[in-house]
């Protein structure tokens, strides 16, 4: 069973639905039940027309829901028809998909957890993760935005920001993990860049193609995570990286900054640096500077206290870091990283040691305990 074929038709397979009359929440559960019923018969007999007969099965599945159900039987003139098997259209849905999602009945973190959850194919936890938020209340929220466009008829998109805002904590989710998710990420935002003239939508393309020309290096051959200081700069792919760059030139100059040119704008200052030791830390801060008046992000802040510690001291680090709350993610992380710098191994190694039991995924976990293991090694020599 090829699971990233469904993970792809997914999407399309929905929108087909959701033209049709389905309302979204439905549709969403017929198409689920159509994917089940693909994993079971597929195996043994699988069609030449996967999107086709899926579209056909989800929508039998819709069409018996809503018989079923009293208080619909209203709608069944309009569902009689059931469409005829056979081939369907090859026409990528995915990103009017994500516009149809951020409605303007939902708030824009709703229809983006909506669309993360239901078009982006992310866990709840996955996405809980990427809102700070824990499991139960992302999965309140999102059950409520099912419920808000449950039989509202899709034909007021939302708008460019919430959309962009979904296709970055895809991109983010996929960088950390999921090749495919992050590629998928950027052929939609690529899409979004031929079809809309808005330098945010530039600047979250560059961002996207400078840090996924890092991606052959982030990783050792027995898959642990490197660290940017120690990545092999010569596997960078440079082409996606003068891309990015160019991008990223011609959104800057229209002089409409926003967070994600300016997220970039950092990303290529990694990238243009031919060793970490000439990385200009300096700018990072300012990029870092105007990156939190935009967004006052605290998880900004924390990764503006690093930058600080590469440019004016581990202590100016430190002091950074103590104006944040120690319960953002990889806070403990970072107290480690700039003790270490300042030379206090033995509260270096213990952070790392309780940061690894934070981690939010194995490969961090895995990192962080390495790291602790390093220090404590080098304490006892």
């Amino acid at each position: 069973m090829d699971e990233l074929l469904l993970r792809s038709l997914t999407p399309s397979v929905l929108a087909v639905l959701v033209r049709r009359g389905a309302d979204f929440a439905a549709a969403e559960d017929a198409v689920q039940d159509a994917l089940v019923e693909a994993v079971r018969v597929w195996p043994g007999d699988a069609p030449r027309d996967p999107k086709g007969w899926l579209v056909t099965v989800a929508w039998r599945r819709f069409l018996d829901a809503t018989r079923a159900d009293a208080s619909r039987r209203r709608r069944e003139d309009r569902l009689d028809e059931e469409p005829v098997p056979g081939p369907a259209p090859a026409v990528d849905d995915t990103l009017q998909l994500y516009f149809l999602c951020a409605h303007p009945s939902l708030t824009p973190s709703s229809a983006v957890a909506l669309t993360l959850r239901a078009v982006g194919g992310l866990t709840t936890r996955q996405i809980a993760r990427a809102y700070l938020v824990p499991e139960a209340t992302m999965a309140q929220r999102i059950s409520r935005a099912k419920r808000t466009v449950s039989g509202v008829r899709f034909d007021r998109p939302g708008d460019v920001s919430t959309v962009l805002r979904v296709l970055y904590l895809v991109f983010n989710e996929g960088y950390s993990g999921d090749l495919d998710l992050a590629a998928e990420a950027i052929r939609l935002t690529r899409q979004l860049a031929a079809a809309i003239d808005h330098p945010e939508v530039a600047g979250l393309l560059a961002l996207m193609l400078l840090h996924h020309a890092r991606r052959a290096s982030r990783t050792a051959p027995d898959g642990g995570l490197v660290p940017l200081a120690e990545q092999d700069r010569g596997r960078w792919d440079t082409g996606m990286i003068a891309e990015g760059v160019e991008i990223l030139q011609a959104a800057l100059a229209r002089d409409r900054l926003g967070e994600y040119q300016a997220q970039a704008a950092v990303a290529a200052l990694h990238a243009d640096a031919p060793t970490a030791e000439e990385t200009d830390w300096v700018q990072i801060v300012e990029w870092y500077d105007e990156l939190a008046g935009l967004t006052d992000s605290p998880v900004v802040r924390l990764n503006r206290a690093v930058a600080v510690g590469e440019a004016d001291g581990p202590r100016a680090g430190l002091a950074e870091l103590a104006t944040l709350s120690d319960s953002l993610p990889r806070h403990t992380a970072v107290a480690a990283y700039l003790h270490e710098r300042d030379g206090d191994l033995p509260t270096a190694a213990r952070l790392y040691a309780e940061a690894a039991h934070k981690a939010p995924t194995l490969a961090e976990r895995d990192h962080l305990t390495r790291q602790a293991a390093r220090l404590n090694a080098r304490r006892r020599t």
